[in-house]
């Protein structure tokens, strides 16, 4: 995974959905305590940026990127904002900038008819850029608001004080890449919310001898080898982050279907993507399909 250059970078297309990222995107940087860098690929609507620029005198045009910028400006002032404008066509300059970022965060542009349930239509920016980029990207789905990644609250009670709503990680025990780990159990850590690993197995689809479905015997005995193996990858992110609760969850059956289950009332879910290859079908199922913003990071 690439160790970016320690910015937070959202792409801006002018959409609603892509305002949102950015704004989860300048919460997240201000929770990891680094800058924000927005990105405007969009050759119809190309003016020199100011970033951030409050000062426009009325009437004077903005373009996407400088509206951006002040909106969260405004709603993030200790926050150290800048931005380019760029007319490379948007997966291009998007792959480029995460070659220089710690997080690339973009929305998405919802399914026709089912806004409440946007999820990322295939073949999209956003798909395509988590597909290839060399490091995190985190996919915001349309209509995410700060208080959608915390508990709920009493009436009366500022949600930014809730605490925030568990991260989930999936995770191949035949991968278990230190960069993938790692940005999970940090996302926990800087949310002081307590991290789930889920680790969903099934016969592997090359071995024509393992039965399509395991005797009990045998998925007993799988289950508890794979429970060994997991708590003995997790131990020293344990030893190092042991204020984050972490807890731990081995199923049998399809990643996908059991990550979207144990995604419900998440605030964050994180899954991988070896470098070099295309999302998983588990990838590719919850990016589709989850409801809270999901992180796609790159491993070895």
């Amino acid at each position: 995974m690439n160790s970016g250059t320690g910015t937070i970078t959202a792409g801006i297309d002018g959409s609603r959905a892509s305002l949102d990222a950015a704004d989860w995107a300048a919460r997240e940087a201000g929770r990891r305590r680094l800058p924000l860098r927005l990105l405007h690929a969009d050759i119809r609507h190309r003016v020199p940026a100011r970033v951030p620029d409050v000062d426009v005198p009325a009437g004077c045009t903005r373009s996407a990127l400088d509206r951006a910028a002040v909106q969260l400006s405004y709603a993030h002032p200790a926050l150290d904002i800048a931005g380019r404008d760029t007319e490379t066509p948007a997966v291009t300059a998007l792959l480029a900038a995460a070659g220089e970022s710690e997080t690339l965060v973009l929305g998405s542009r919802g399914r026709t008819g089912h806004t409440a349930l946007a999820g990322f239509l295939p073949g999209s920016v956003a798909l395509a850029v988590a597909a290839a980029a060399a490091c995190p990207v985190v996919l915001v789905r349309a209509g995410e608001l700060p208080g959608d990644e915390r508990e709920s609250t009493l009436v009366g009670t500022s949600p930014s004080a809730a605490p925030y709503l568990p991260v989930v990680l999936g995770l191949d025990l035949e991968y278990p890449a230190d960069d993938l780990i790692g940005y999970a159990v940090e996302a926990a850590a800087v949310r002081s919310a307590p991290l789930l690993v889920v680790h969903a197995w099934t016969p592997r689809a090359y071995d024509r001898r393992a039965p399509a479905v395991p005797s009990d015997g045998d998925a007993h005995d799988q289950e508890a080898t794979r429970r060994r193996a997991l708590t003995g990858t997790l131990r020293s992110w344990r030893h190092k982050f042991p204020e984050t609760p972490v807890s731990e969850q081995v199923v049998h059956g399809d990643p996908g279907d059991h990550l979207l289950k144990a995604s419900t009332g998440a605030g964050l879910l994180v899954v991988g993507r070896r470098a070099g290859e295309r999302l998983g079908r588990a990838a590719r199922t919850v990016i589709q399909q989850v409801a809270c913003p999901v992180a796609v990071v790159p491993h070895g």
